[in-house]
């Protein structure tokens, strides 16, 4: 009954059918839950094998119901030669790179990376690229082929450090003795963000208005910024209520 069809009635229900199967796929593949990065690292390679794959089953499937002998075309040119005649040399690339990075669990996707001092969170990883969103929200695609220097920084712990001046006229060791509480009220607040109670480091430097304290605390990656941010703030409040001159320069 297919082979009674016109031949554009055929191609638009392969190309229909496809997309169908793809948007099912997509849908299955959606409603796994991912325990961890890994997983949901697999699954969007997954898709994106299917995507390529259904390209090419639909591509030669079009062509045959168009009267294209496929098989002479693969025998006469040979598939060496098609490669090159296509330039697929940098596809080849993409692709062997691209599994390499994935079987040597270099990345997943999630982990905050940095690729040529572009640092955002790997929102997907292809078979040909990944998808890189930075903080303001802007998507880098890159070539898995052109990734030649990459960090990825959620493989260790993080510190956000913040610097905070004290004027001279405060006792140095009073306020010291009363860091510890700040610290552990600041912690209490945000254990969604900070990993353990922040930590006074010491006095980092001694600046004309004031002496500059520092502090640090371990954090995730994605969460390097608003832990620092968090940081200044409640050590700022805190220093204010137990009326600490903060020095401005």
């Amino acid at each position: 009954m297919f082979e009674a069809l016109p031949a554009a009635a055929r191609v638009v229900i392969v190309i229909v059918g496809l997309m169908i199967i793809t948007i099912a796929v997509k849908g299955g593949l959606g409603r796994i839950k991912a325990q961890n990065h890994r997983i949901q690292t697999v699954i969007t390679l997954i898709y994106s094998l299917i995507q390529y794959v259904t390209f090419i089953v639909g591509l030669t499937w079009v062509l045959s119901i168009l009267g294209v002998d496929v098989n002479m075309i693969f025998a006469s040119v040979g598939i060496v030669a098609l490669i090159v005649g296509f330039s697929a040399e940098s596809l080849i690339a993409d692709v062997i790179t691209g599994l390499f990075m994935i079987f040597e669990n270099q990345f997943n996707v999630g982990d905050v990376v940095e690729v040529d001092g572009y640092r955002g969170s790997v929102e997907k990883i292809g078979i040909r690229t990944i998808s890189v969103r930075d903080a303001g929200d802007n998507l880098k695609i890159v070539n898995n082929s052109n990734i030649k220097n990459m960090v990825n920084l959620s493989s260790d712990i993080s510190r956000a450090i913040c610097d905070i001046g004290v004027s001279y006229e405060e006792d140095l060791v009073k306020v010291e003795e009363q860091l510890p509480g700040i610290l552990e009220e600041i912690y209490g607040r945000h254990k969604d963000i900070f990993l353990h109670t922040p930590a006074y480091i010491g006095v980092q430097e001694l600046k004309k208005q004031g002496l500059l304290l520092r502090f640090m605390a371990d954090v995730e990656e994605r969460d390097i910024f608003s832990g620092r941010r968090i940081l200044n703030r409640g050590l700022y409040l805190e220093l204010g209520k137990r009326n600490i001159k903060i020095s401005h320069e």
